[in-house]
C-alpha cells in the first residue's frame, strides 16, 4: 500500500527536472573561481517541456540511452579457400614467418587454376588474424602461472 502511494506521487518529469537542475549546481560548483559564481536558478517547467523538442538537435543524448553493439558484418560471398584453410593454417603454424605469399604459392602450385593471385589481399587478411591471435597466445599463454611465481619466490 505505501509502495503504491509513492509510485503515485513519483513524476518522471519532475525527476528528470531534478537531475538537470542538481547537474547544473555541480557544474557551477565545479567551475566556481575565486569570485562567488551567481546560483543557477531552476527551470521553469515550461521552457524544460519545450527545449524536449528540440534537445535531440543539441545532440543531447537520454541518460537511459545505450549504444548498441554493431553486428559483426558476415561473408557475403563463399570463402575462397574452404577446401585448403586447414592446410594454409597447418603451414603457418609450422612456419609463422611465411609471407601470405608464400602460403599462396603452395596451393597455386597444386591447383593452378582455382587459386589467382587476386585472392592474396583474401590470404593476407586471414594471416593478419592468425598472427595477431599467435602473438597473443605467445605473450598470454606463456606467462608464468601464480603457482609458478609462488614457488619461484620462496
Amino acid at each position: 500500500m505505501e509502495l503504491l502511494q509513492i509510485y503515485a506521487r513519483l513524476d518522471p518529469v519532475r525527476l528528470l527536472r531534478d537531475m538537470r537542475f542538481a547537474q547544473q549546481r555541480l557544474v557551477a560548483i565545479a567551475d566556481q573561481s575565486p569570485t562567488p559564481a551567481p546560483v543557477v536558478t531552476e527551470p521553469a517547467l515550461d521552457r524544460f517541456l519545450s527545449g524536449l523538442r528540440t534537445a535531440w538537435k543539441e545532440g543531447e543524448i537520454r541518460p537511459t540511452a545505450e549504444l548498441k553493439p554493431k553486428q559483426k558484418r558476415e561473408r557475403r560471398r563463399p570463402d575462397p579457400f574452404a577446401g585448403v584453410t586447414d592446410r594454409l593454417r597447418a603451414w603457418f603454424d609450422e612456419e609463422p614467418w611465411r609471407t601470405s605469399r608464400e602460403l599462396l604459392e603452395r596451393p597455386q602450385a597444386e591447383y593452378p587454376e582455382k587459386y589467382p593471385d587476386l585472392l592474396l589481399r583474401t590470404l593476407q587478411r586471414r594471416v593478419k588474424i592468425w598472427r595477431k591471435e599467435k602473438a597473443h597466445a605467445m605473450v598470454f599463454d606463456a606467462s608464468p602461472s601464480v603457482a609458478t611465481v609462488k614457488t619461484m619466490a620462496n
